[in-house]
């Protein structure tokens, strides 16, 4: 297999975690890790429930089997998958439109899978140069979410996704902490664009 498959930093944090806490594999290593964070510290400030939580887990993982297991059918492409209450963001490349499509429809039919967001780019793959500088663009959001002063927010219930400068924002949201959100975020060095991905919630009366 071509090795530009496995510069997927997600897929490989997943998979790696798999391989790590063996003794945690009660239910399967999707039902542990939440890209890379245990999954009761996640469901502590999450406003998912934690069978959804566990669910967009094994969706990642399920995913992560099909890329690898499946190579053959997607030989041009670098796609990072991410679940959040059921709603499944594809984002990478692929250097063909018929690859990209063929793996959002595998996702697609993934038991738990609610919707699929296909935000894949069709063109040559991220240099490594630009994986970095998307990693460090995800670090500058972060300490942007620490900033959002609005009642209650908790930056842990953002789910980020930067891709090629794009930032995709996920989660259950008032409209109000939304705003706030991307109000931030839209001011990060290095950030081209905002994609709002998320789920509102009523405004608190």
């Amino acid at each position: 297999m071509d090795s530009k498959r496995f510069r997927s930093w997600r897929i490989s944090l997943l998979l790696g975690g798999c391989l790590l806490l063996p003794a945690l594999l009660l239910s399967g290593c999707g039902a542990v890790v939440v890209t890379g964070v245990a999954a009761g510290a996640a469901v502590l400030h999450d406003r998912r429930n934690a069978s959804t939580v566990l669910a967009d887990s094994e969706i990642e993982y399920q995913a992560a089997q099909i890329y690898f297991a499946e190579s053959e059918r997607f030989p041009d492409c670098r796609i990072s998958t991410t679940s959040y209450n059921r709603i499944v963001l594809l984002t990478g490349q692929c250097g063909s439109e018929s690859s990209a499509r063929a793996f959002a429809e595998r996702i697609r039919q993934l038991p738990e899978v609610r919707q699929v967001l296909d935000e894949i780019q069709i063109g040559p793959l991220a240099s490594l140069g630009q994986e970095s500088e998307d990693l460090l663009i995800h670090s500058r959001v972060s300490l942007a979410l620490a900033q959002v002063n609005h009642g209650d927010f908790d930056l842990t219930r953002v789910n980020v996704v930067v891709e090629s400068g794009v930032v995709y924002l996920m989660g259950l949201l008032t409209p109000q902490e939304a705003r706030a959100v991307v109000e931030q975020v839209r001011h990060v060095p290095g950030v081209k664009k905002v994609v709002q991905a998320f789920e509102y919630l009523p405004i608190p009366q």
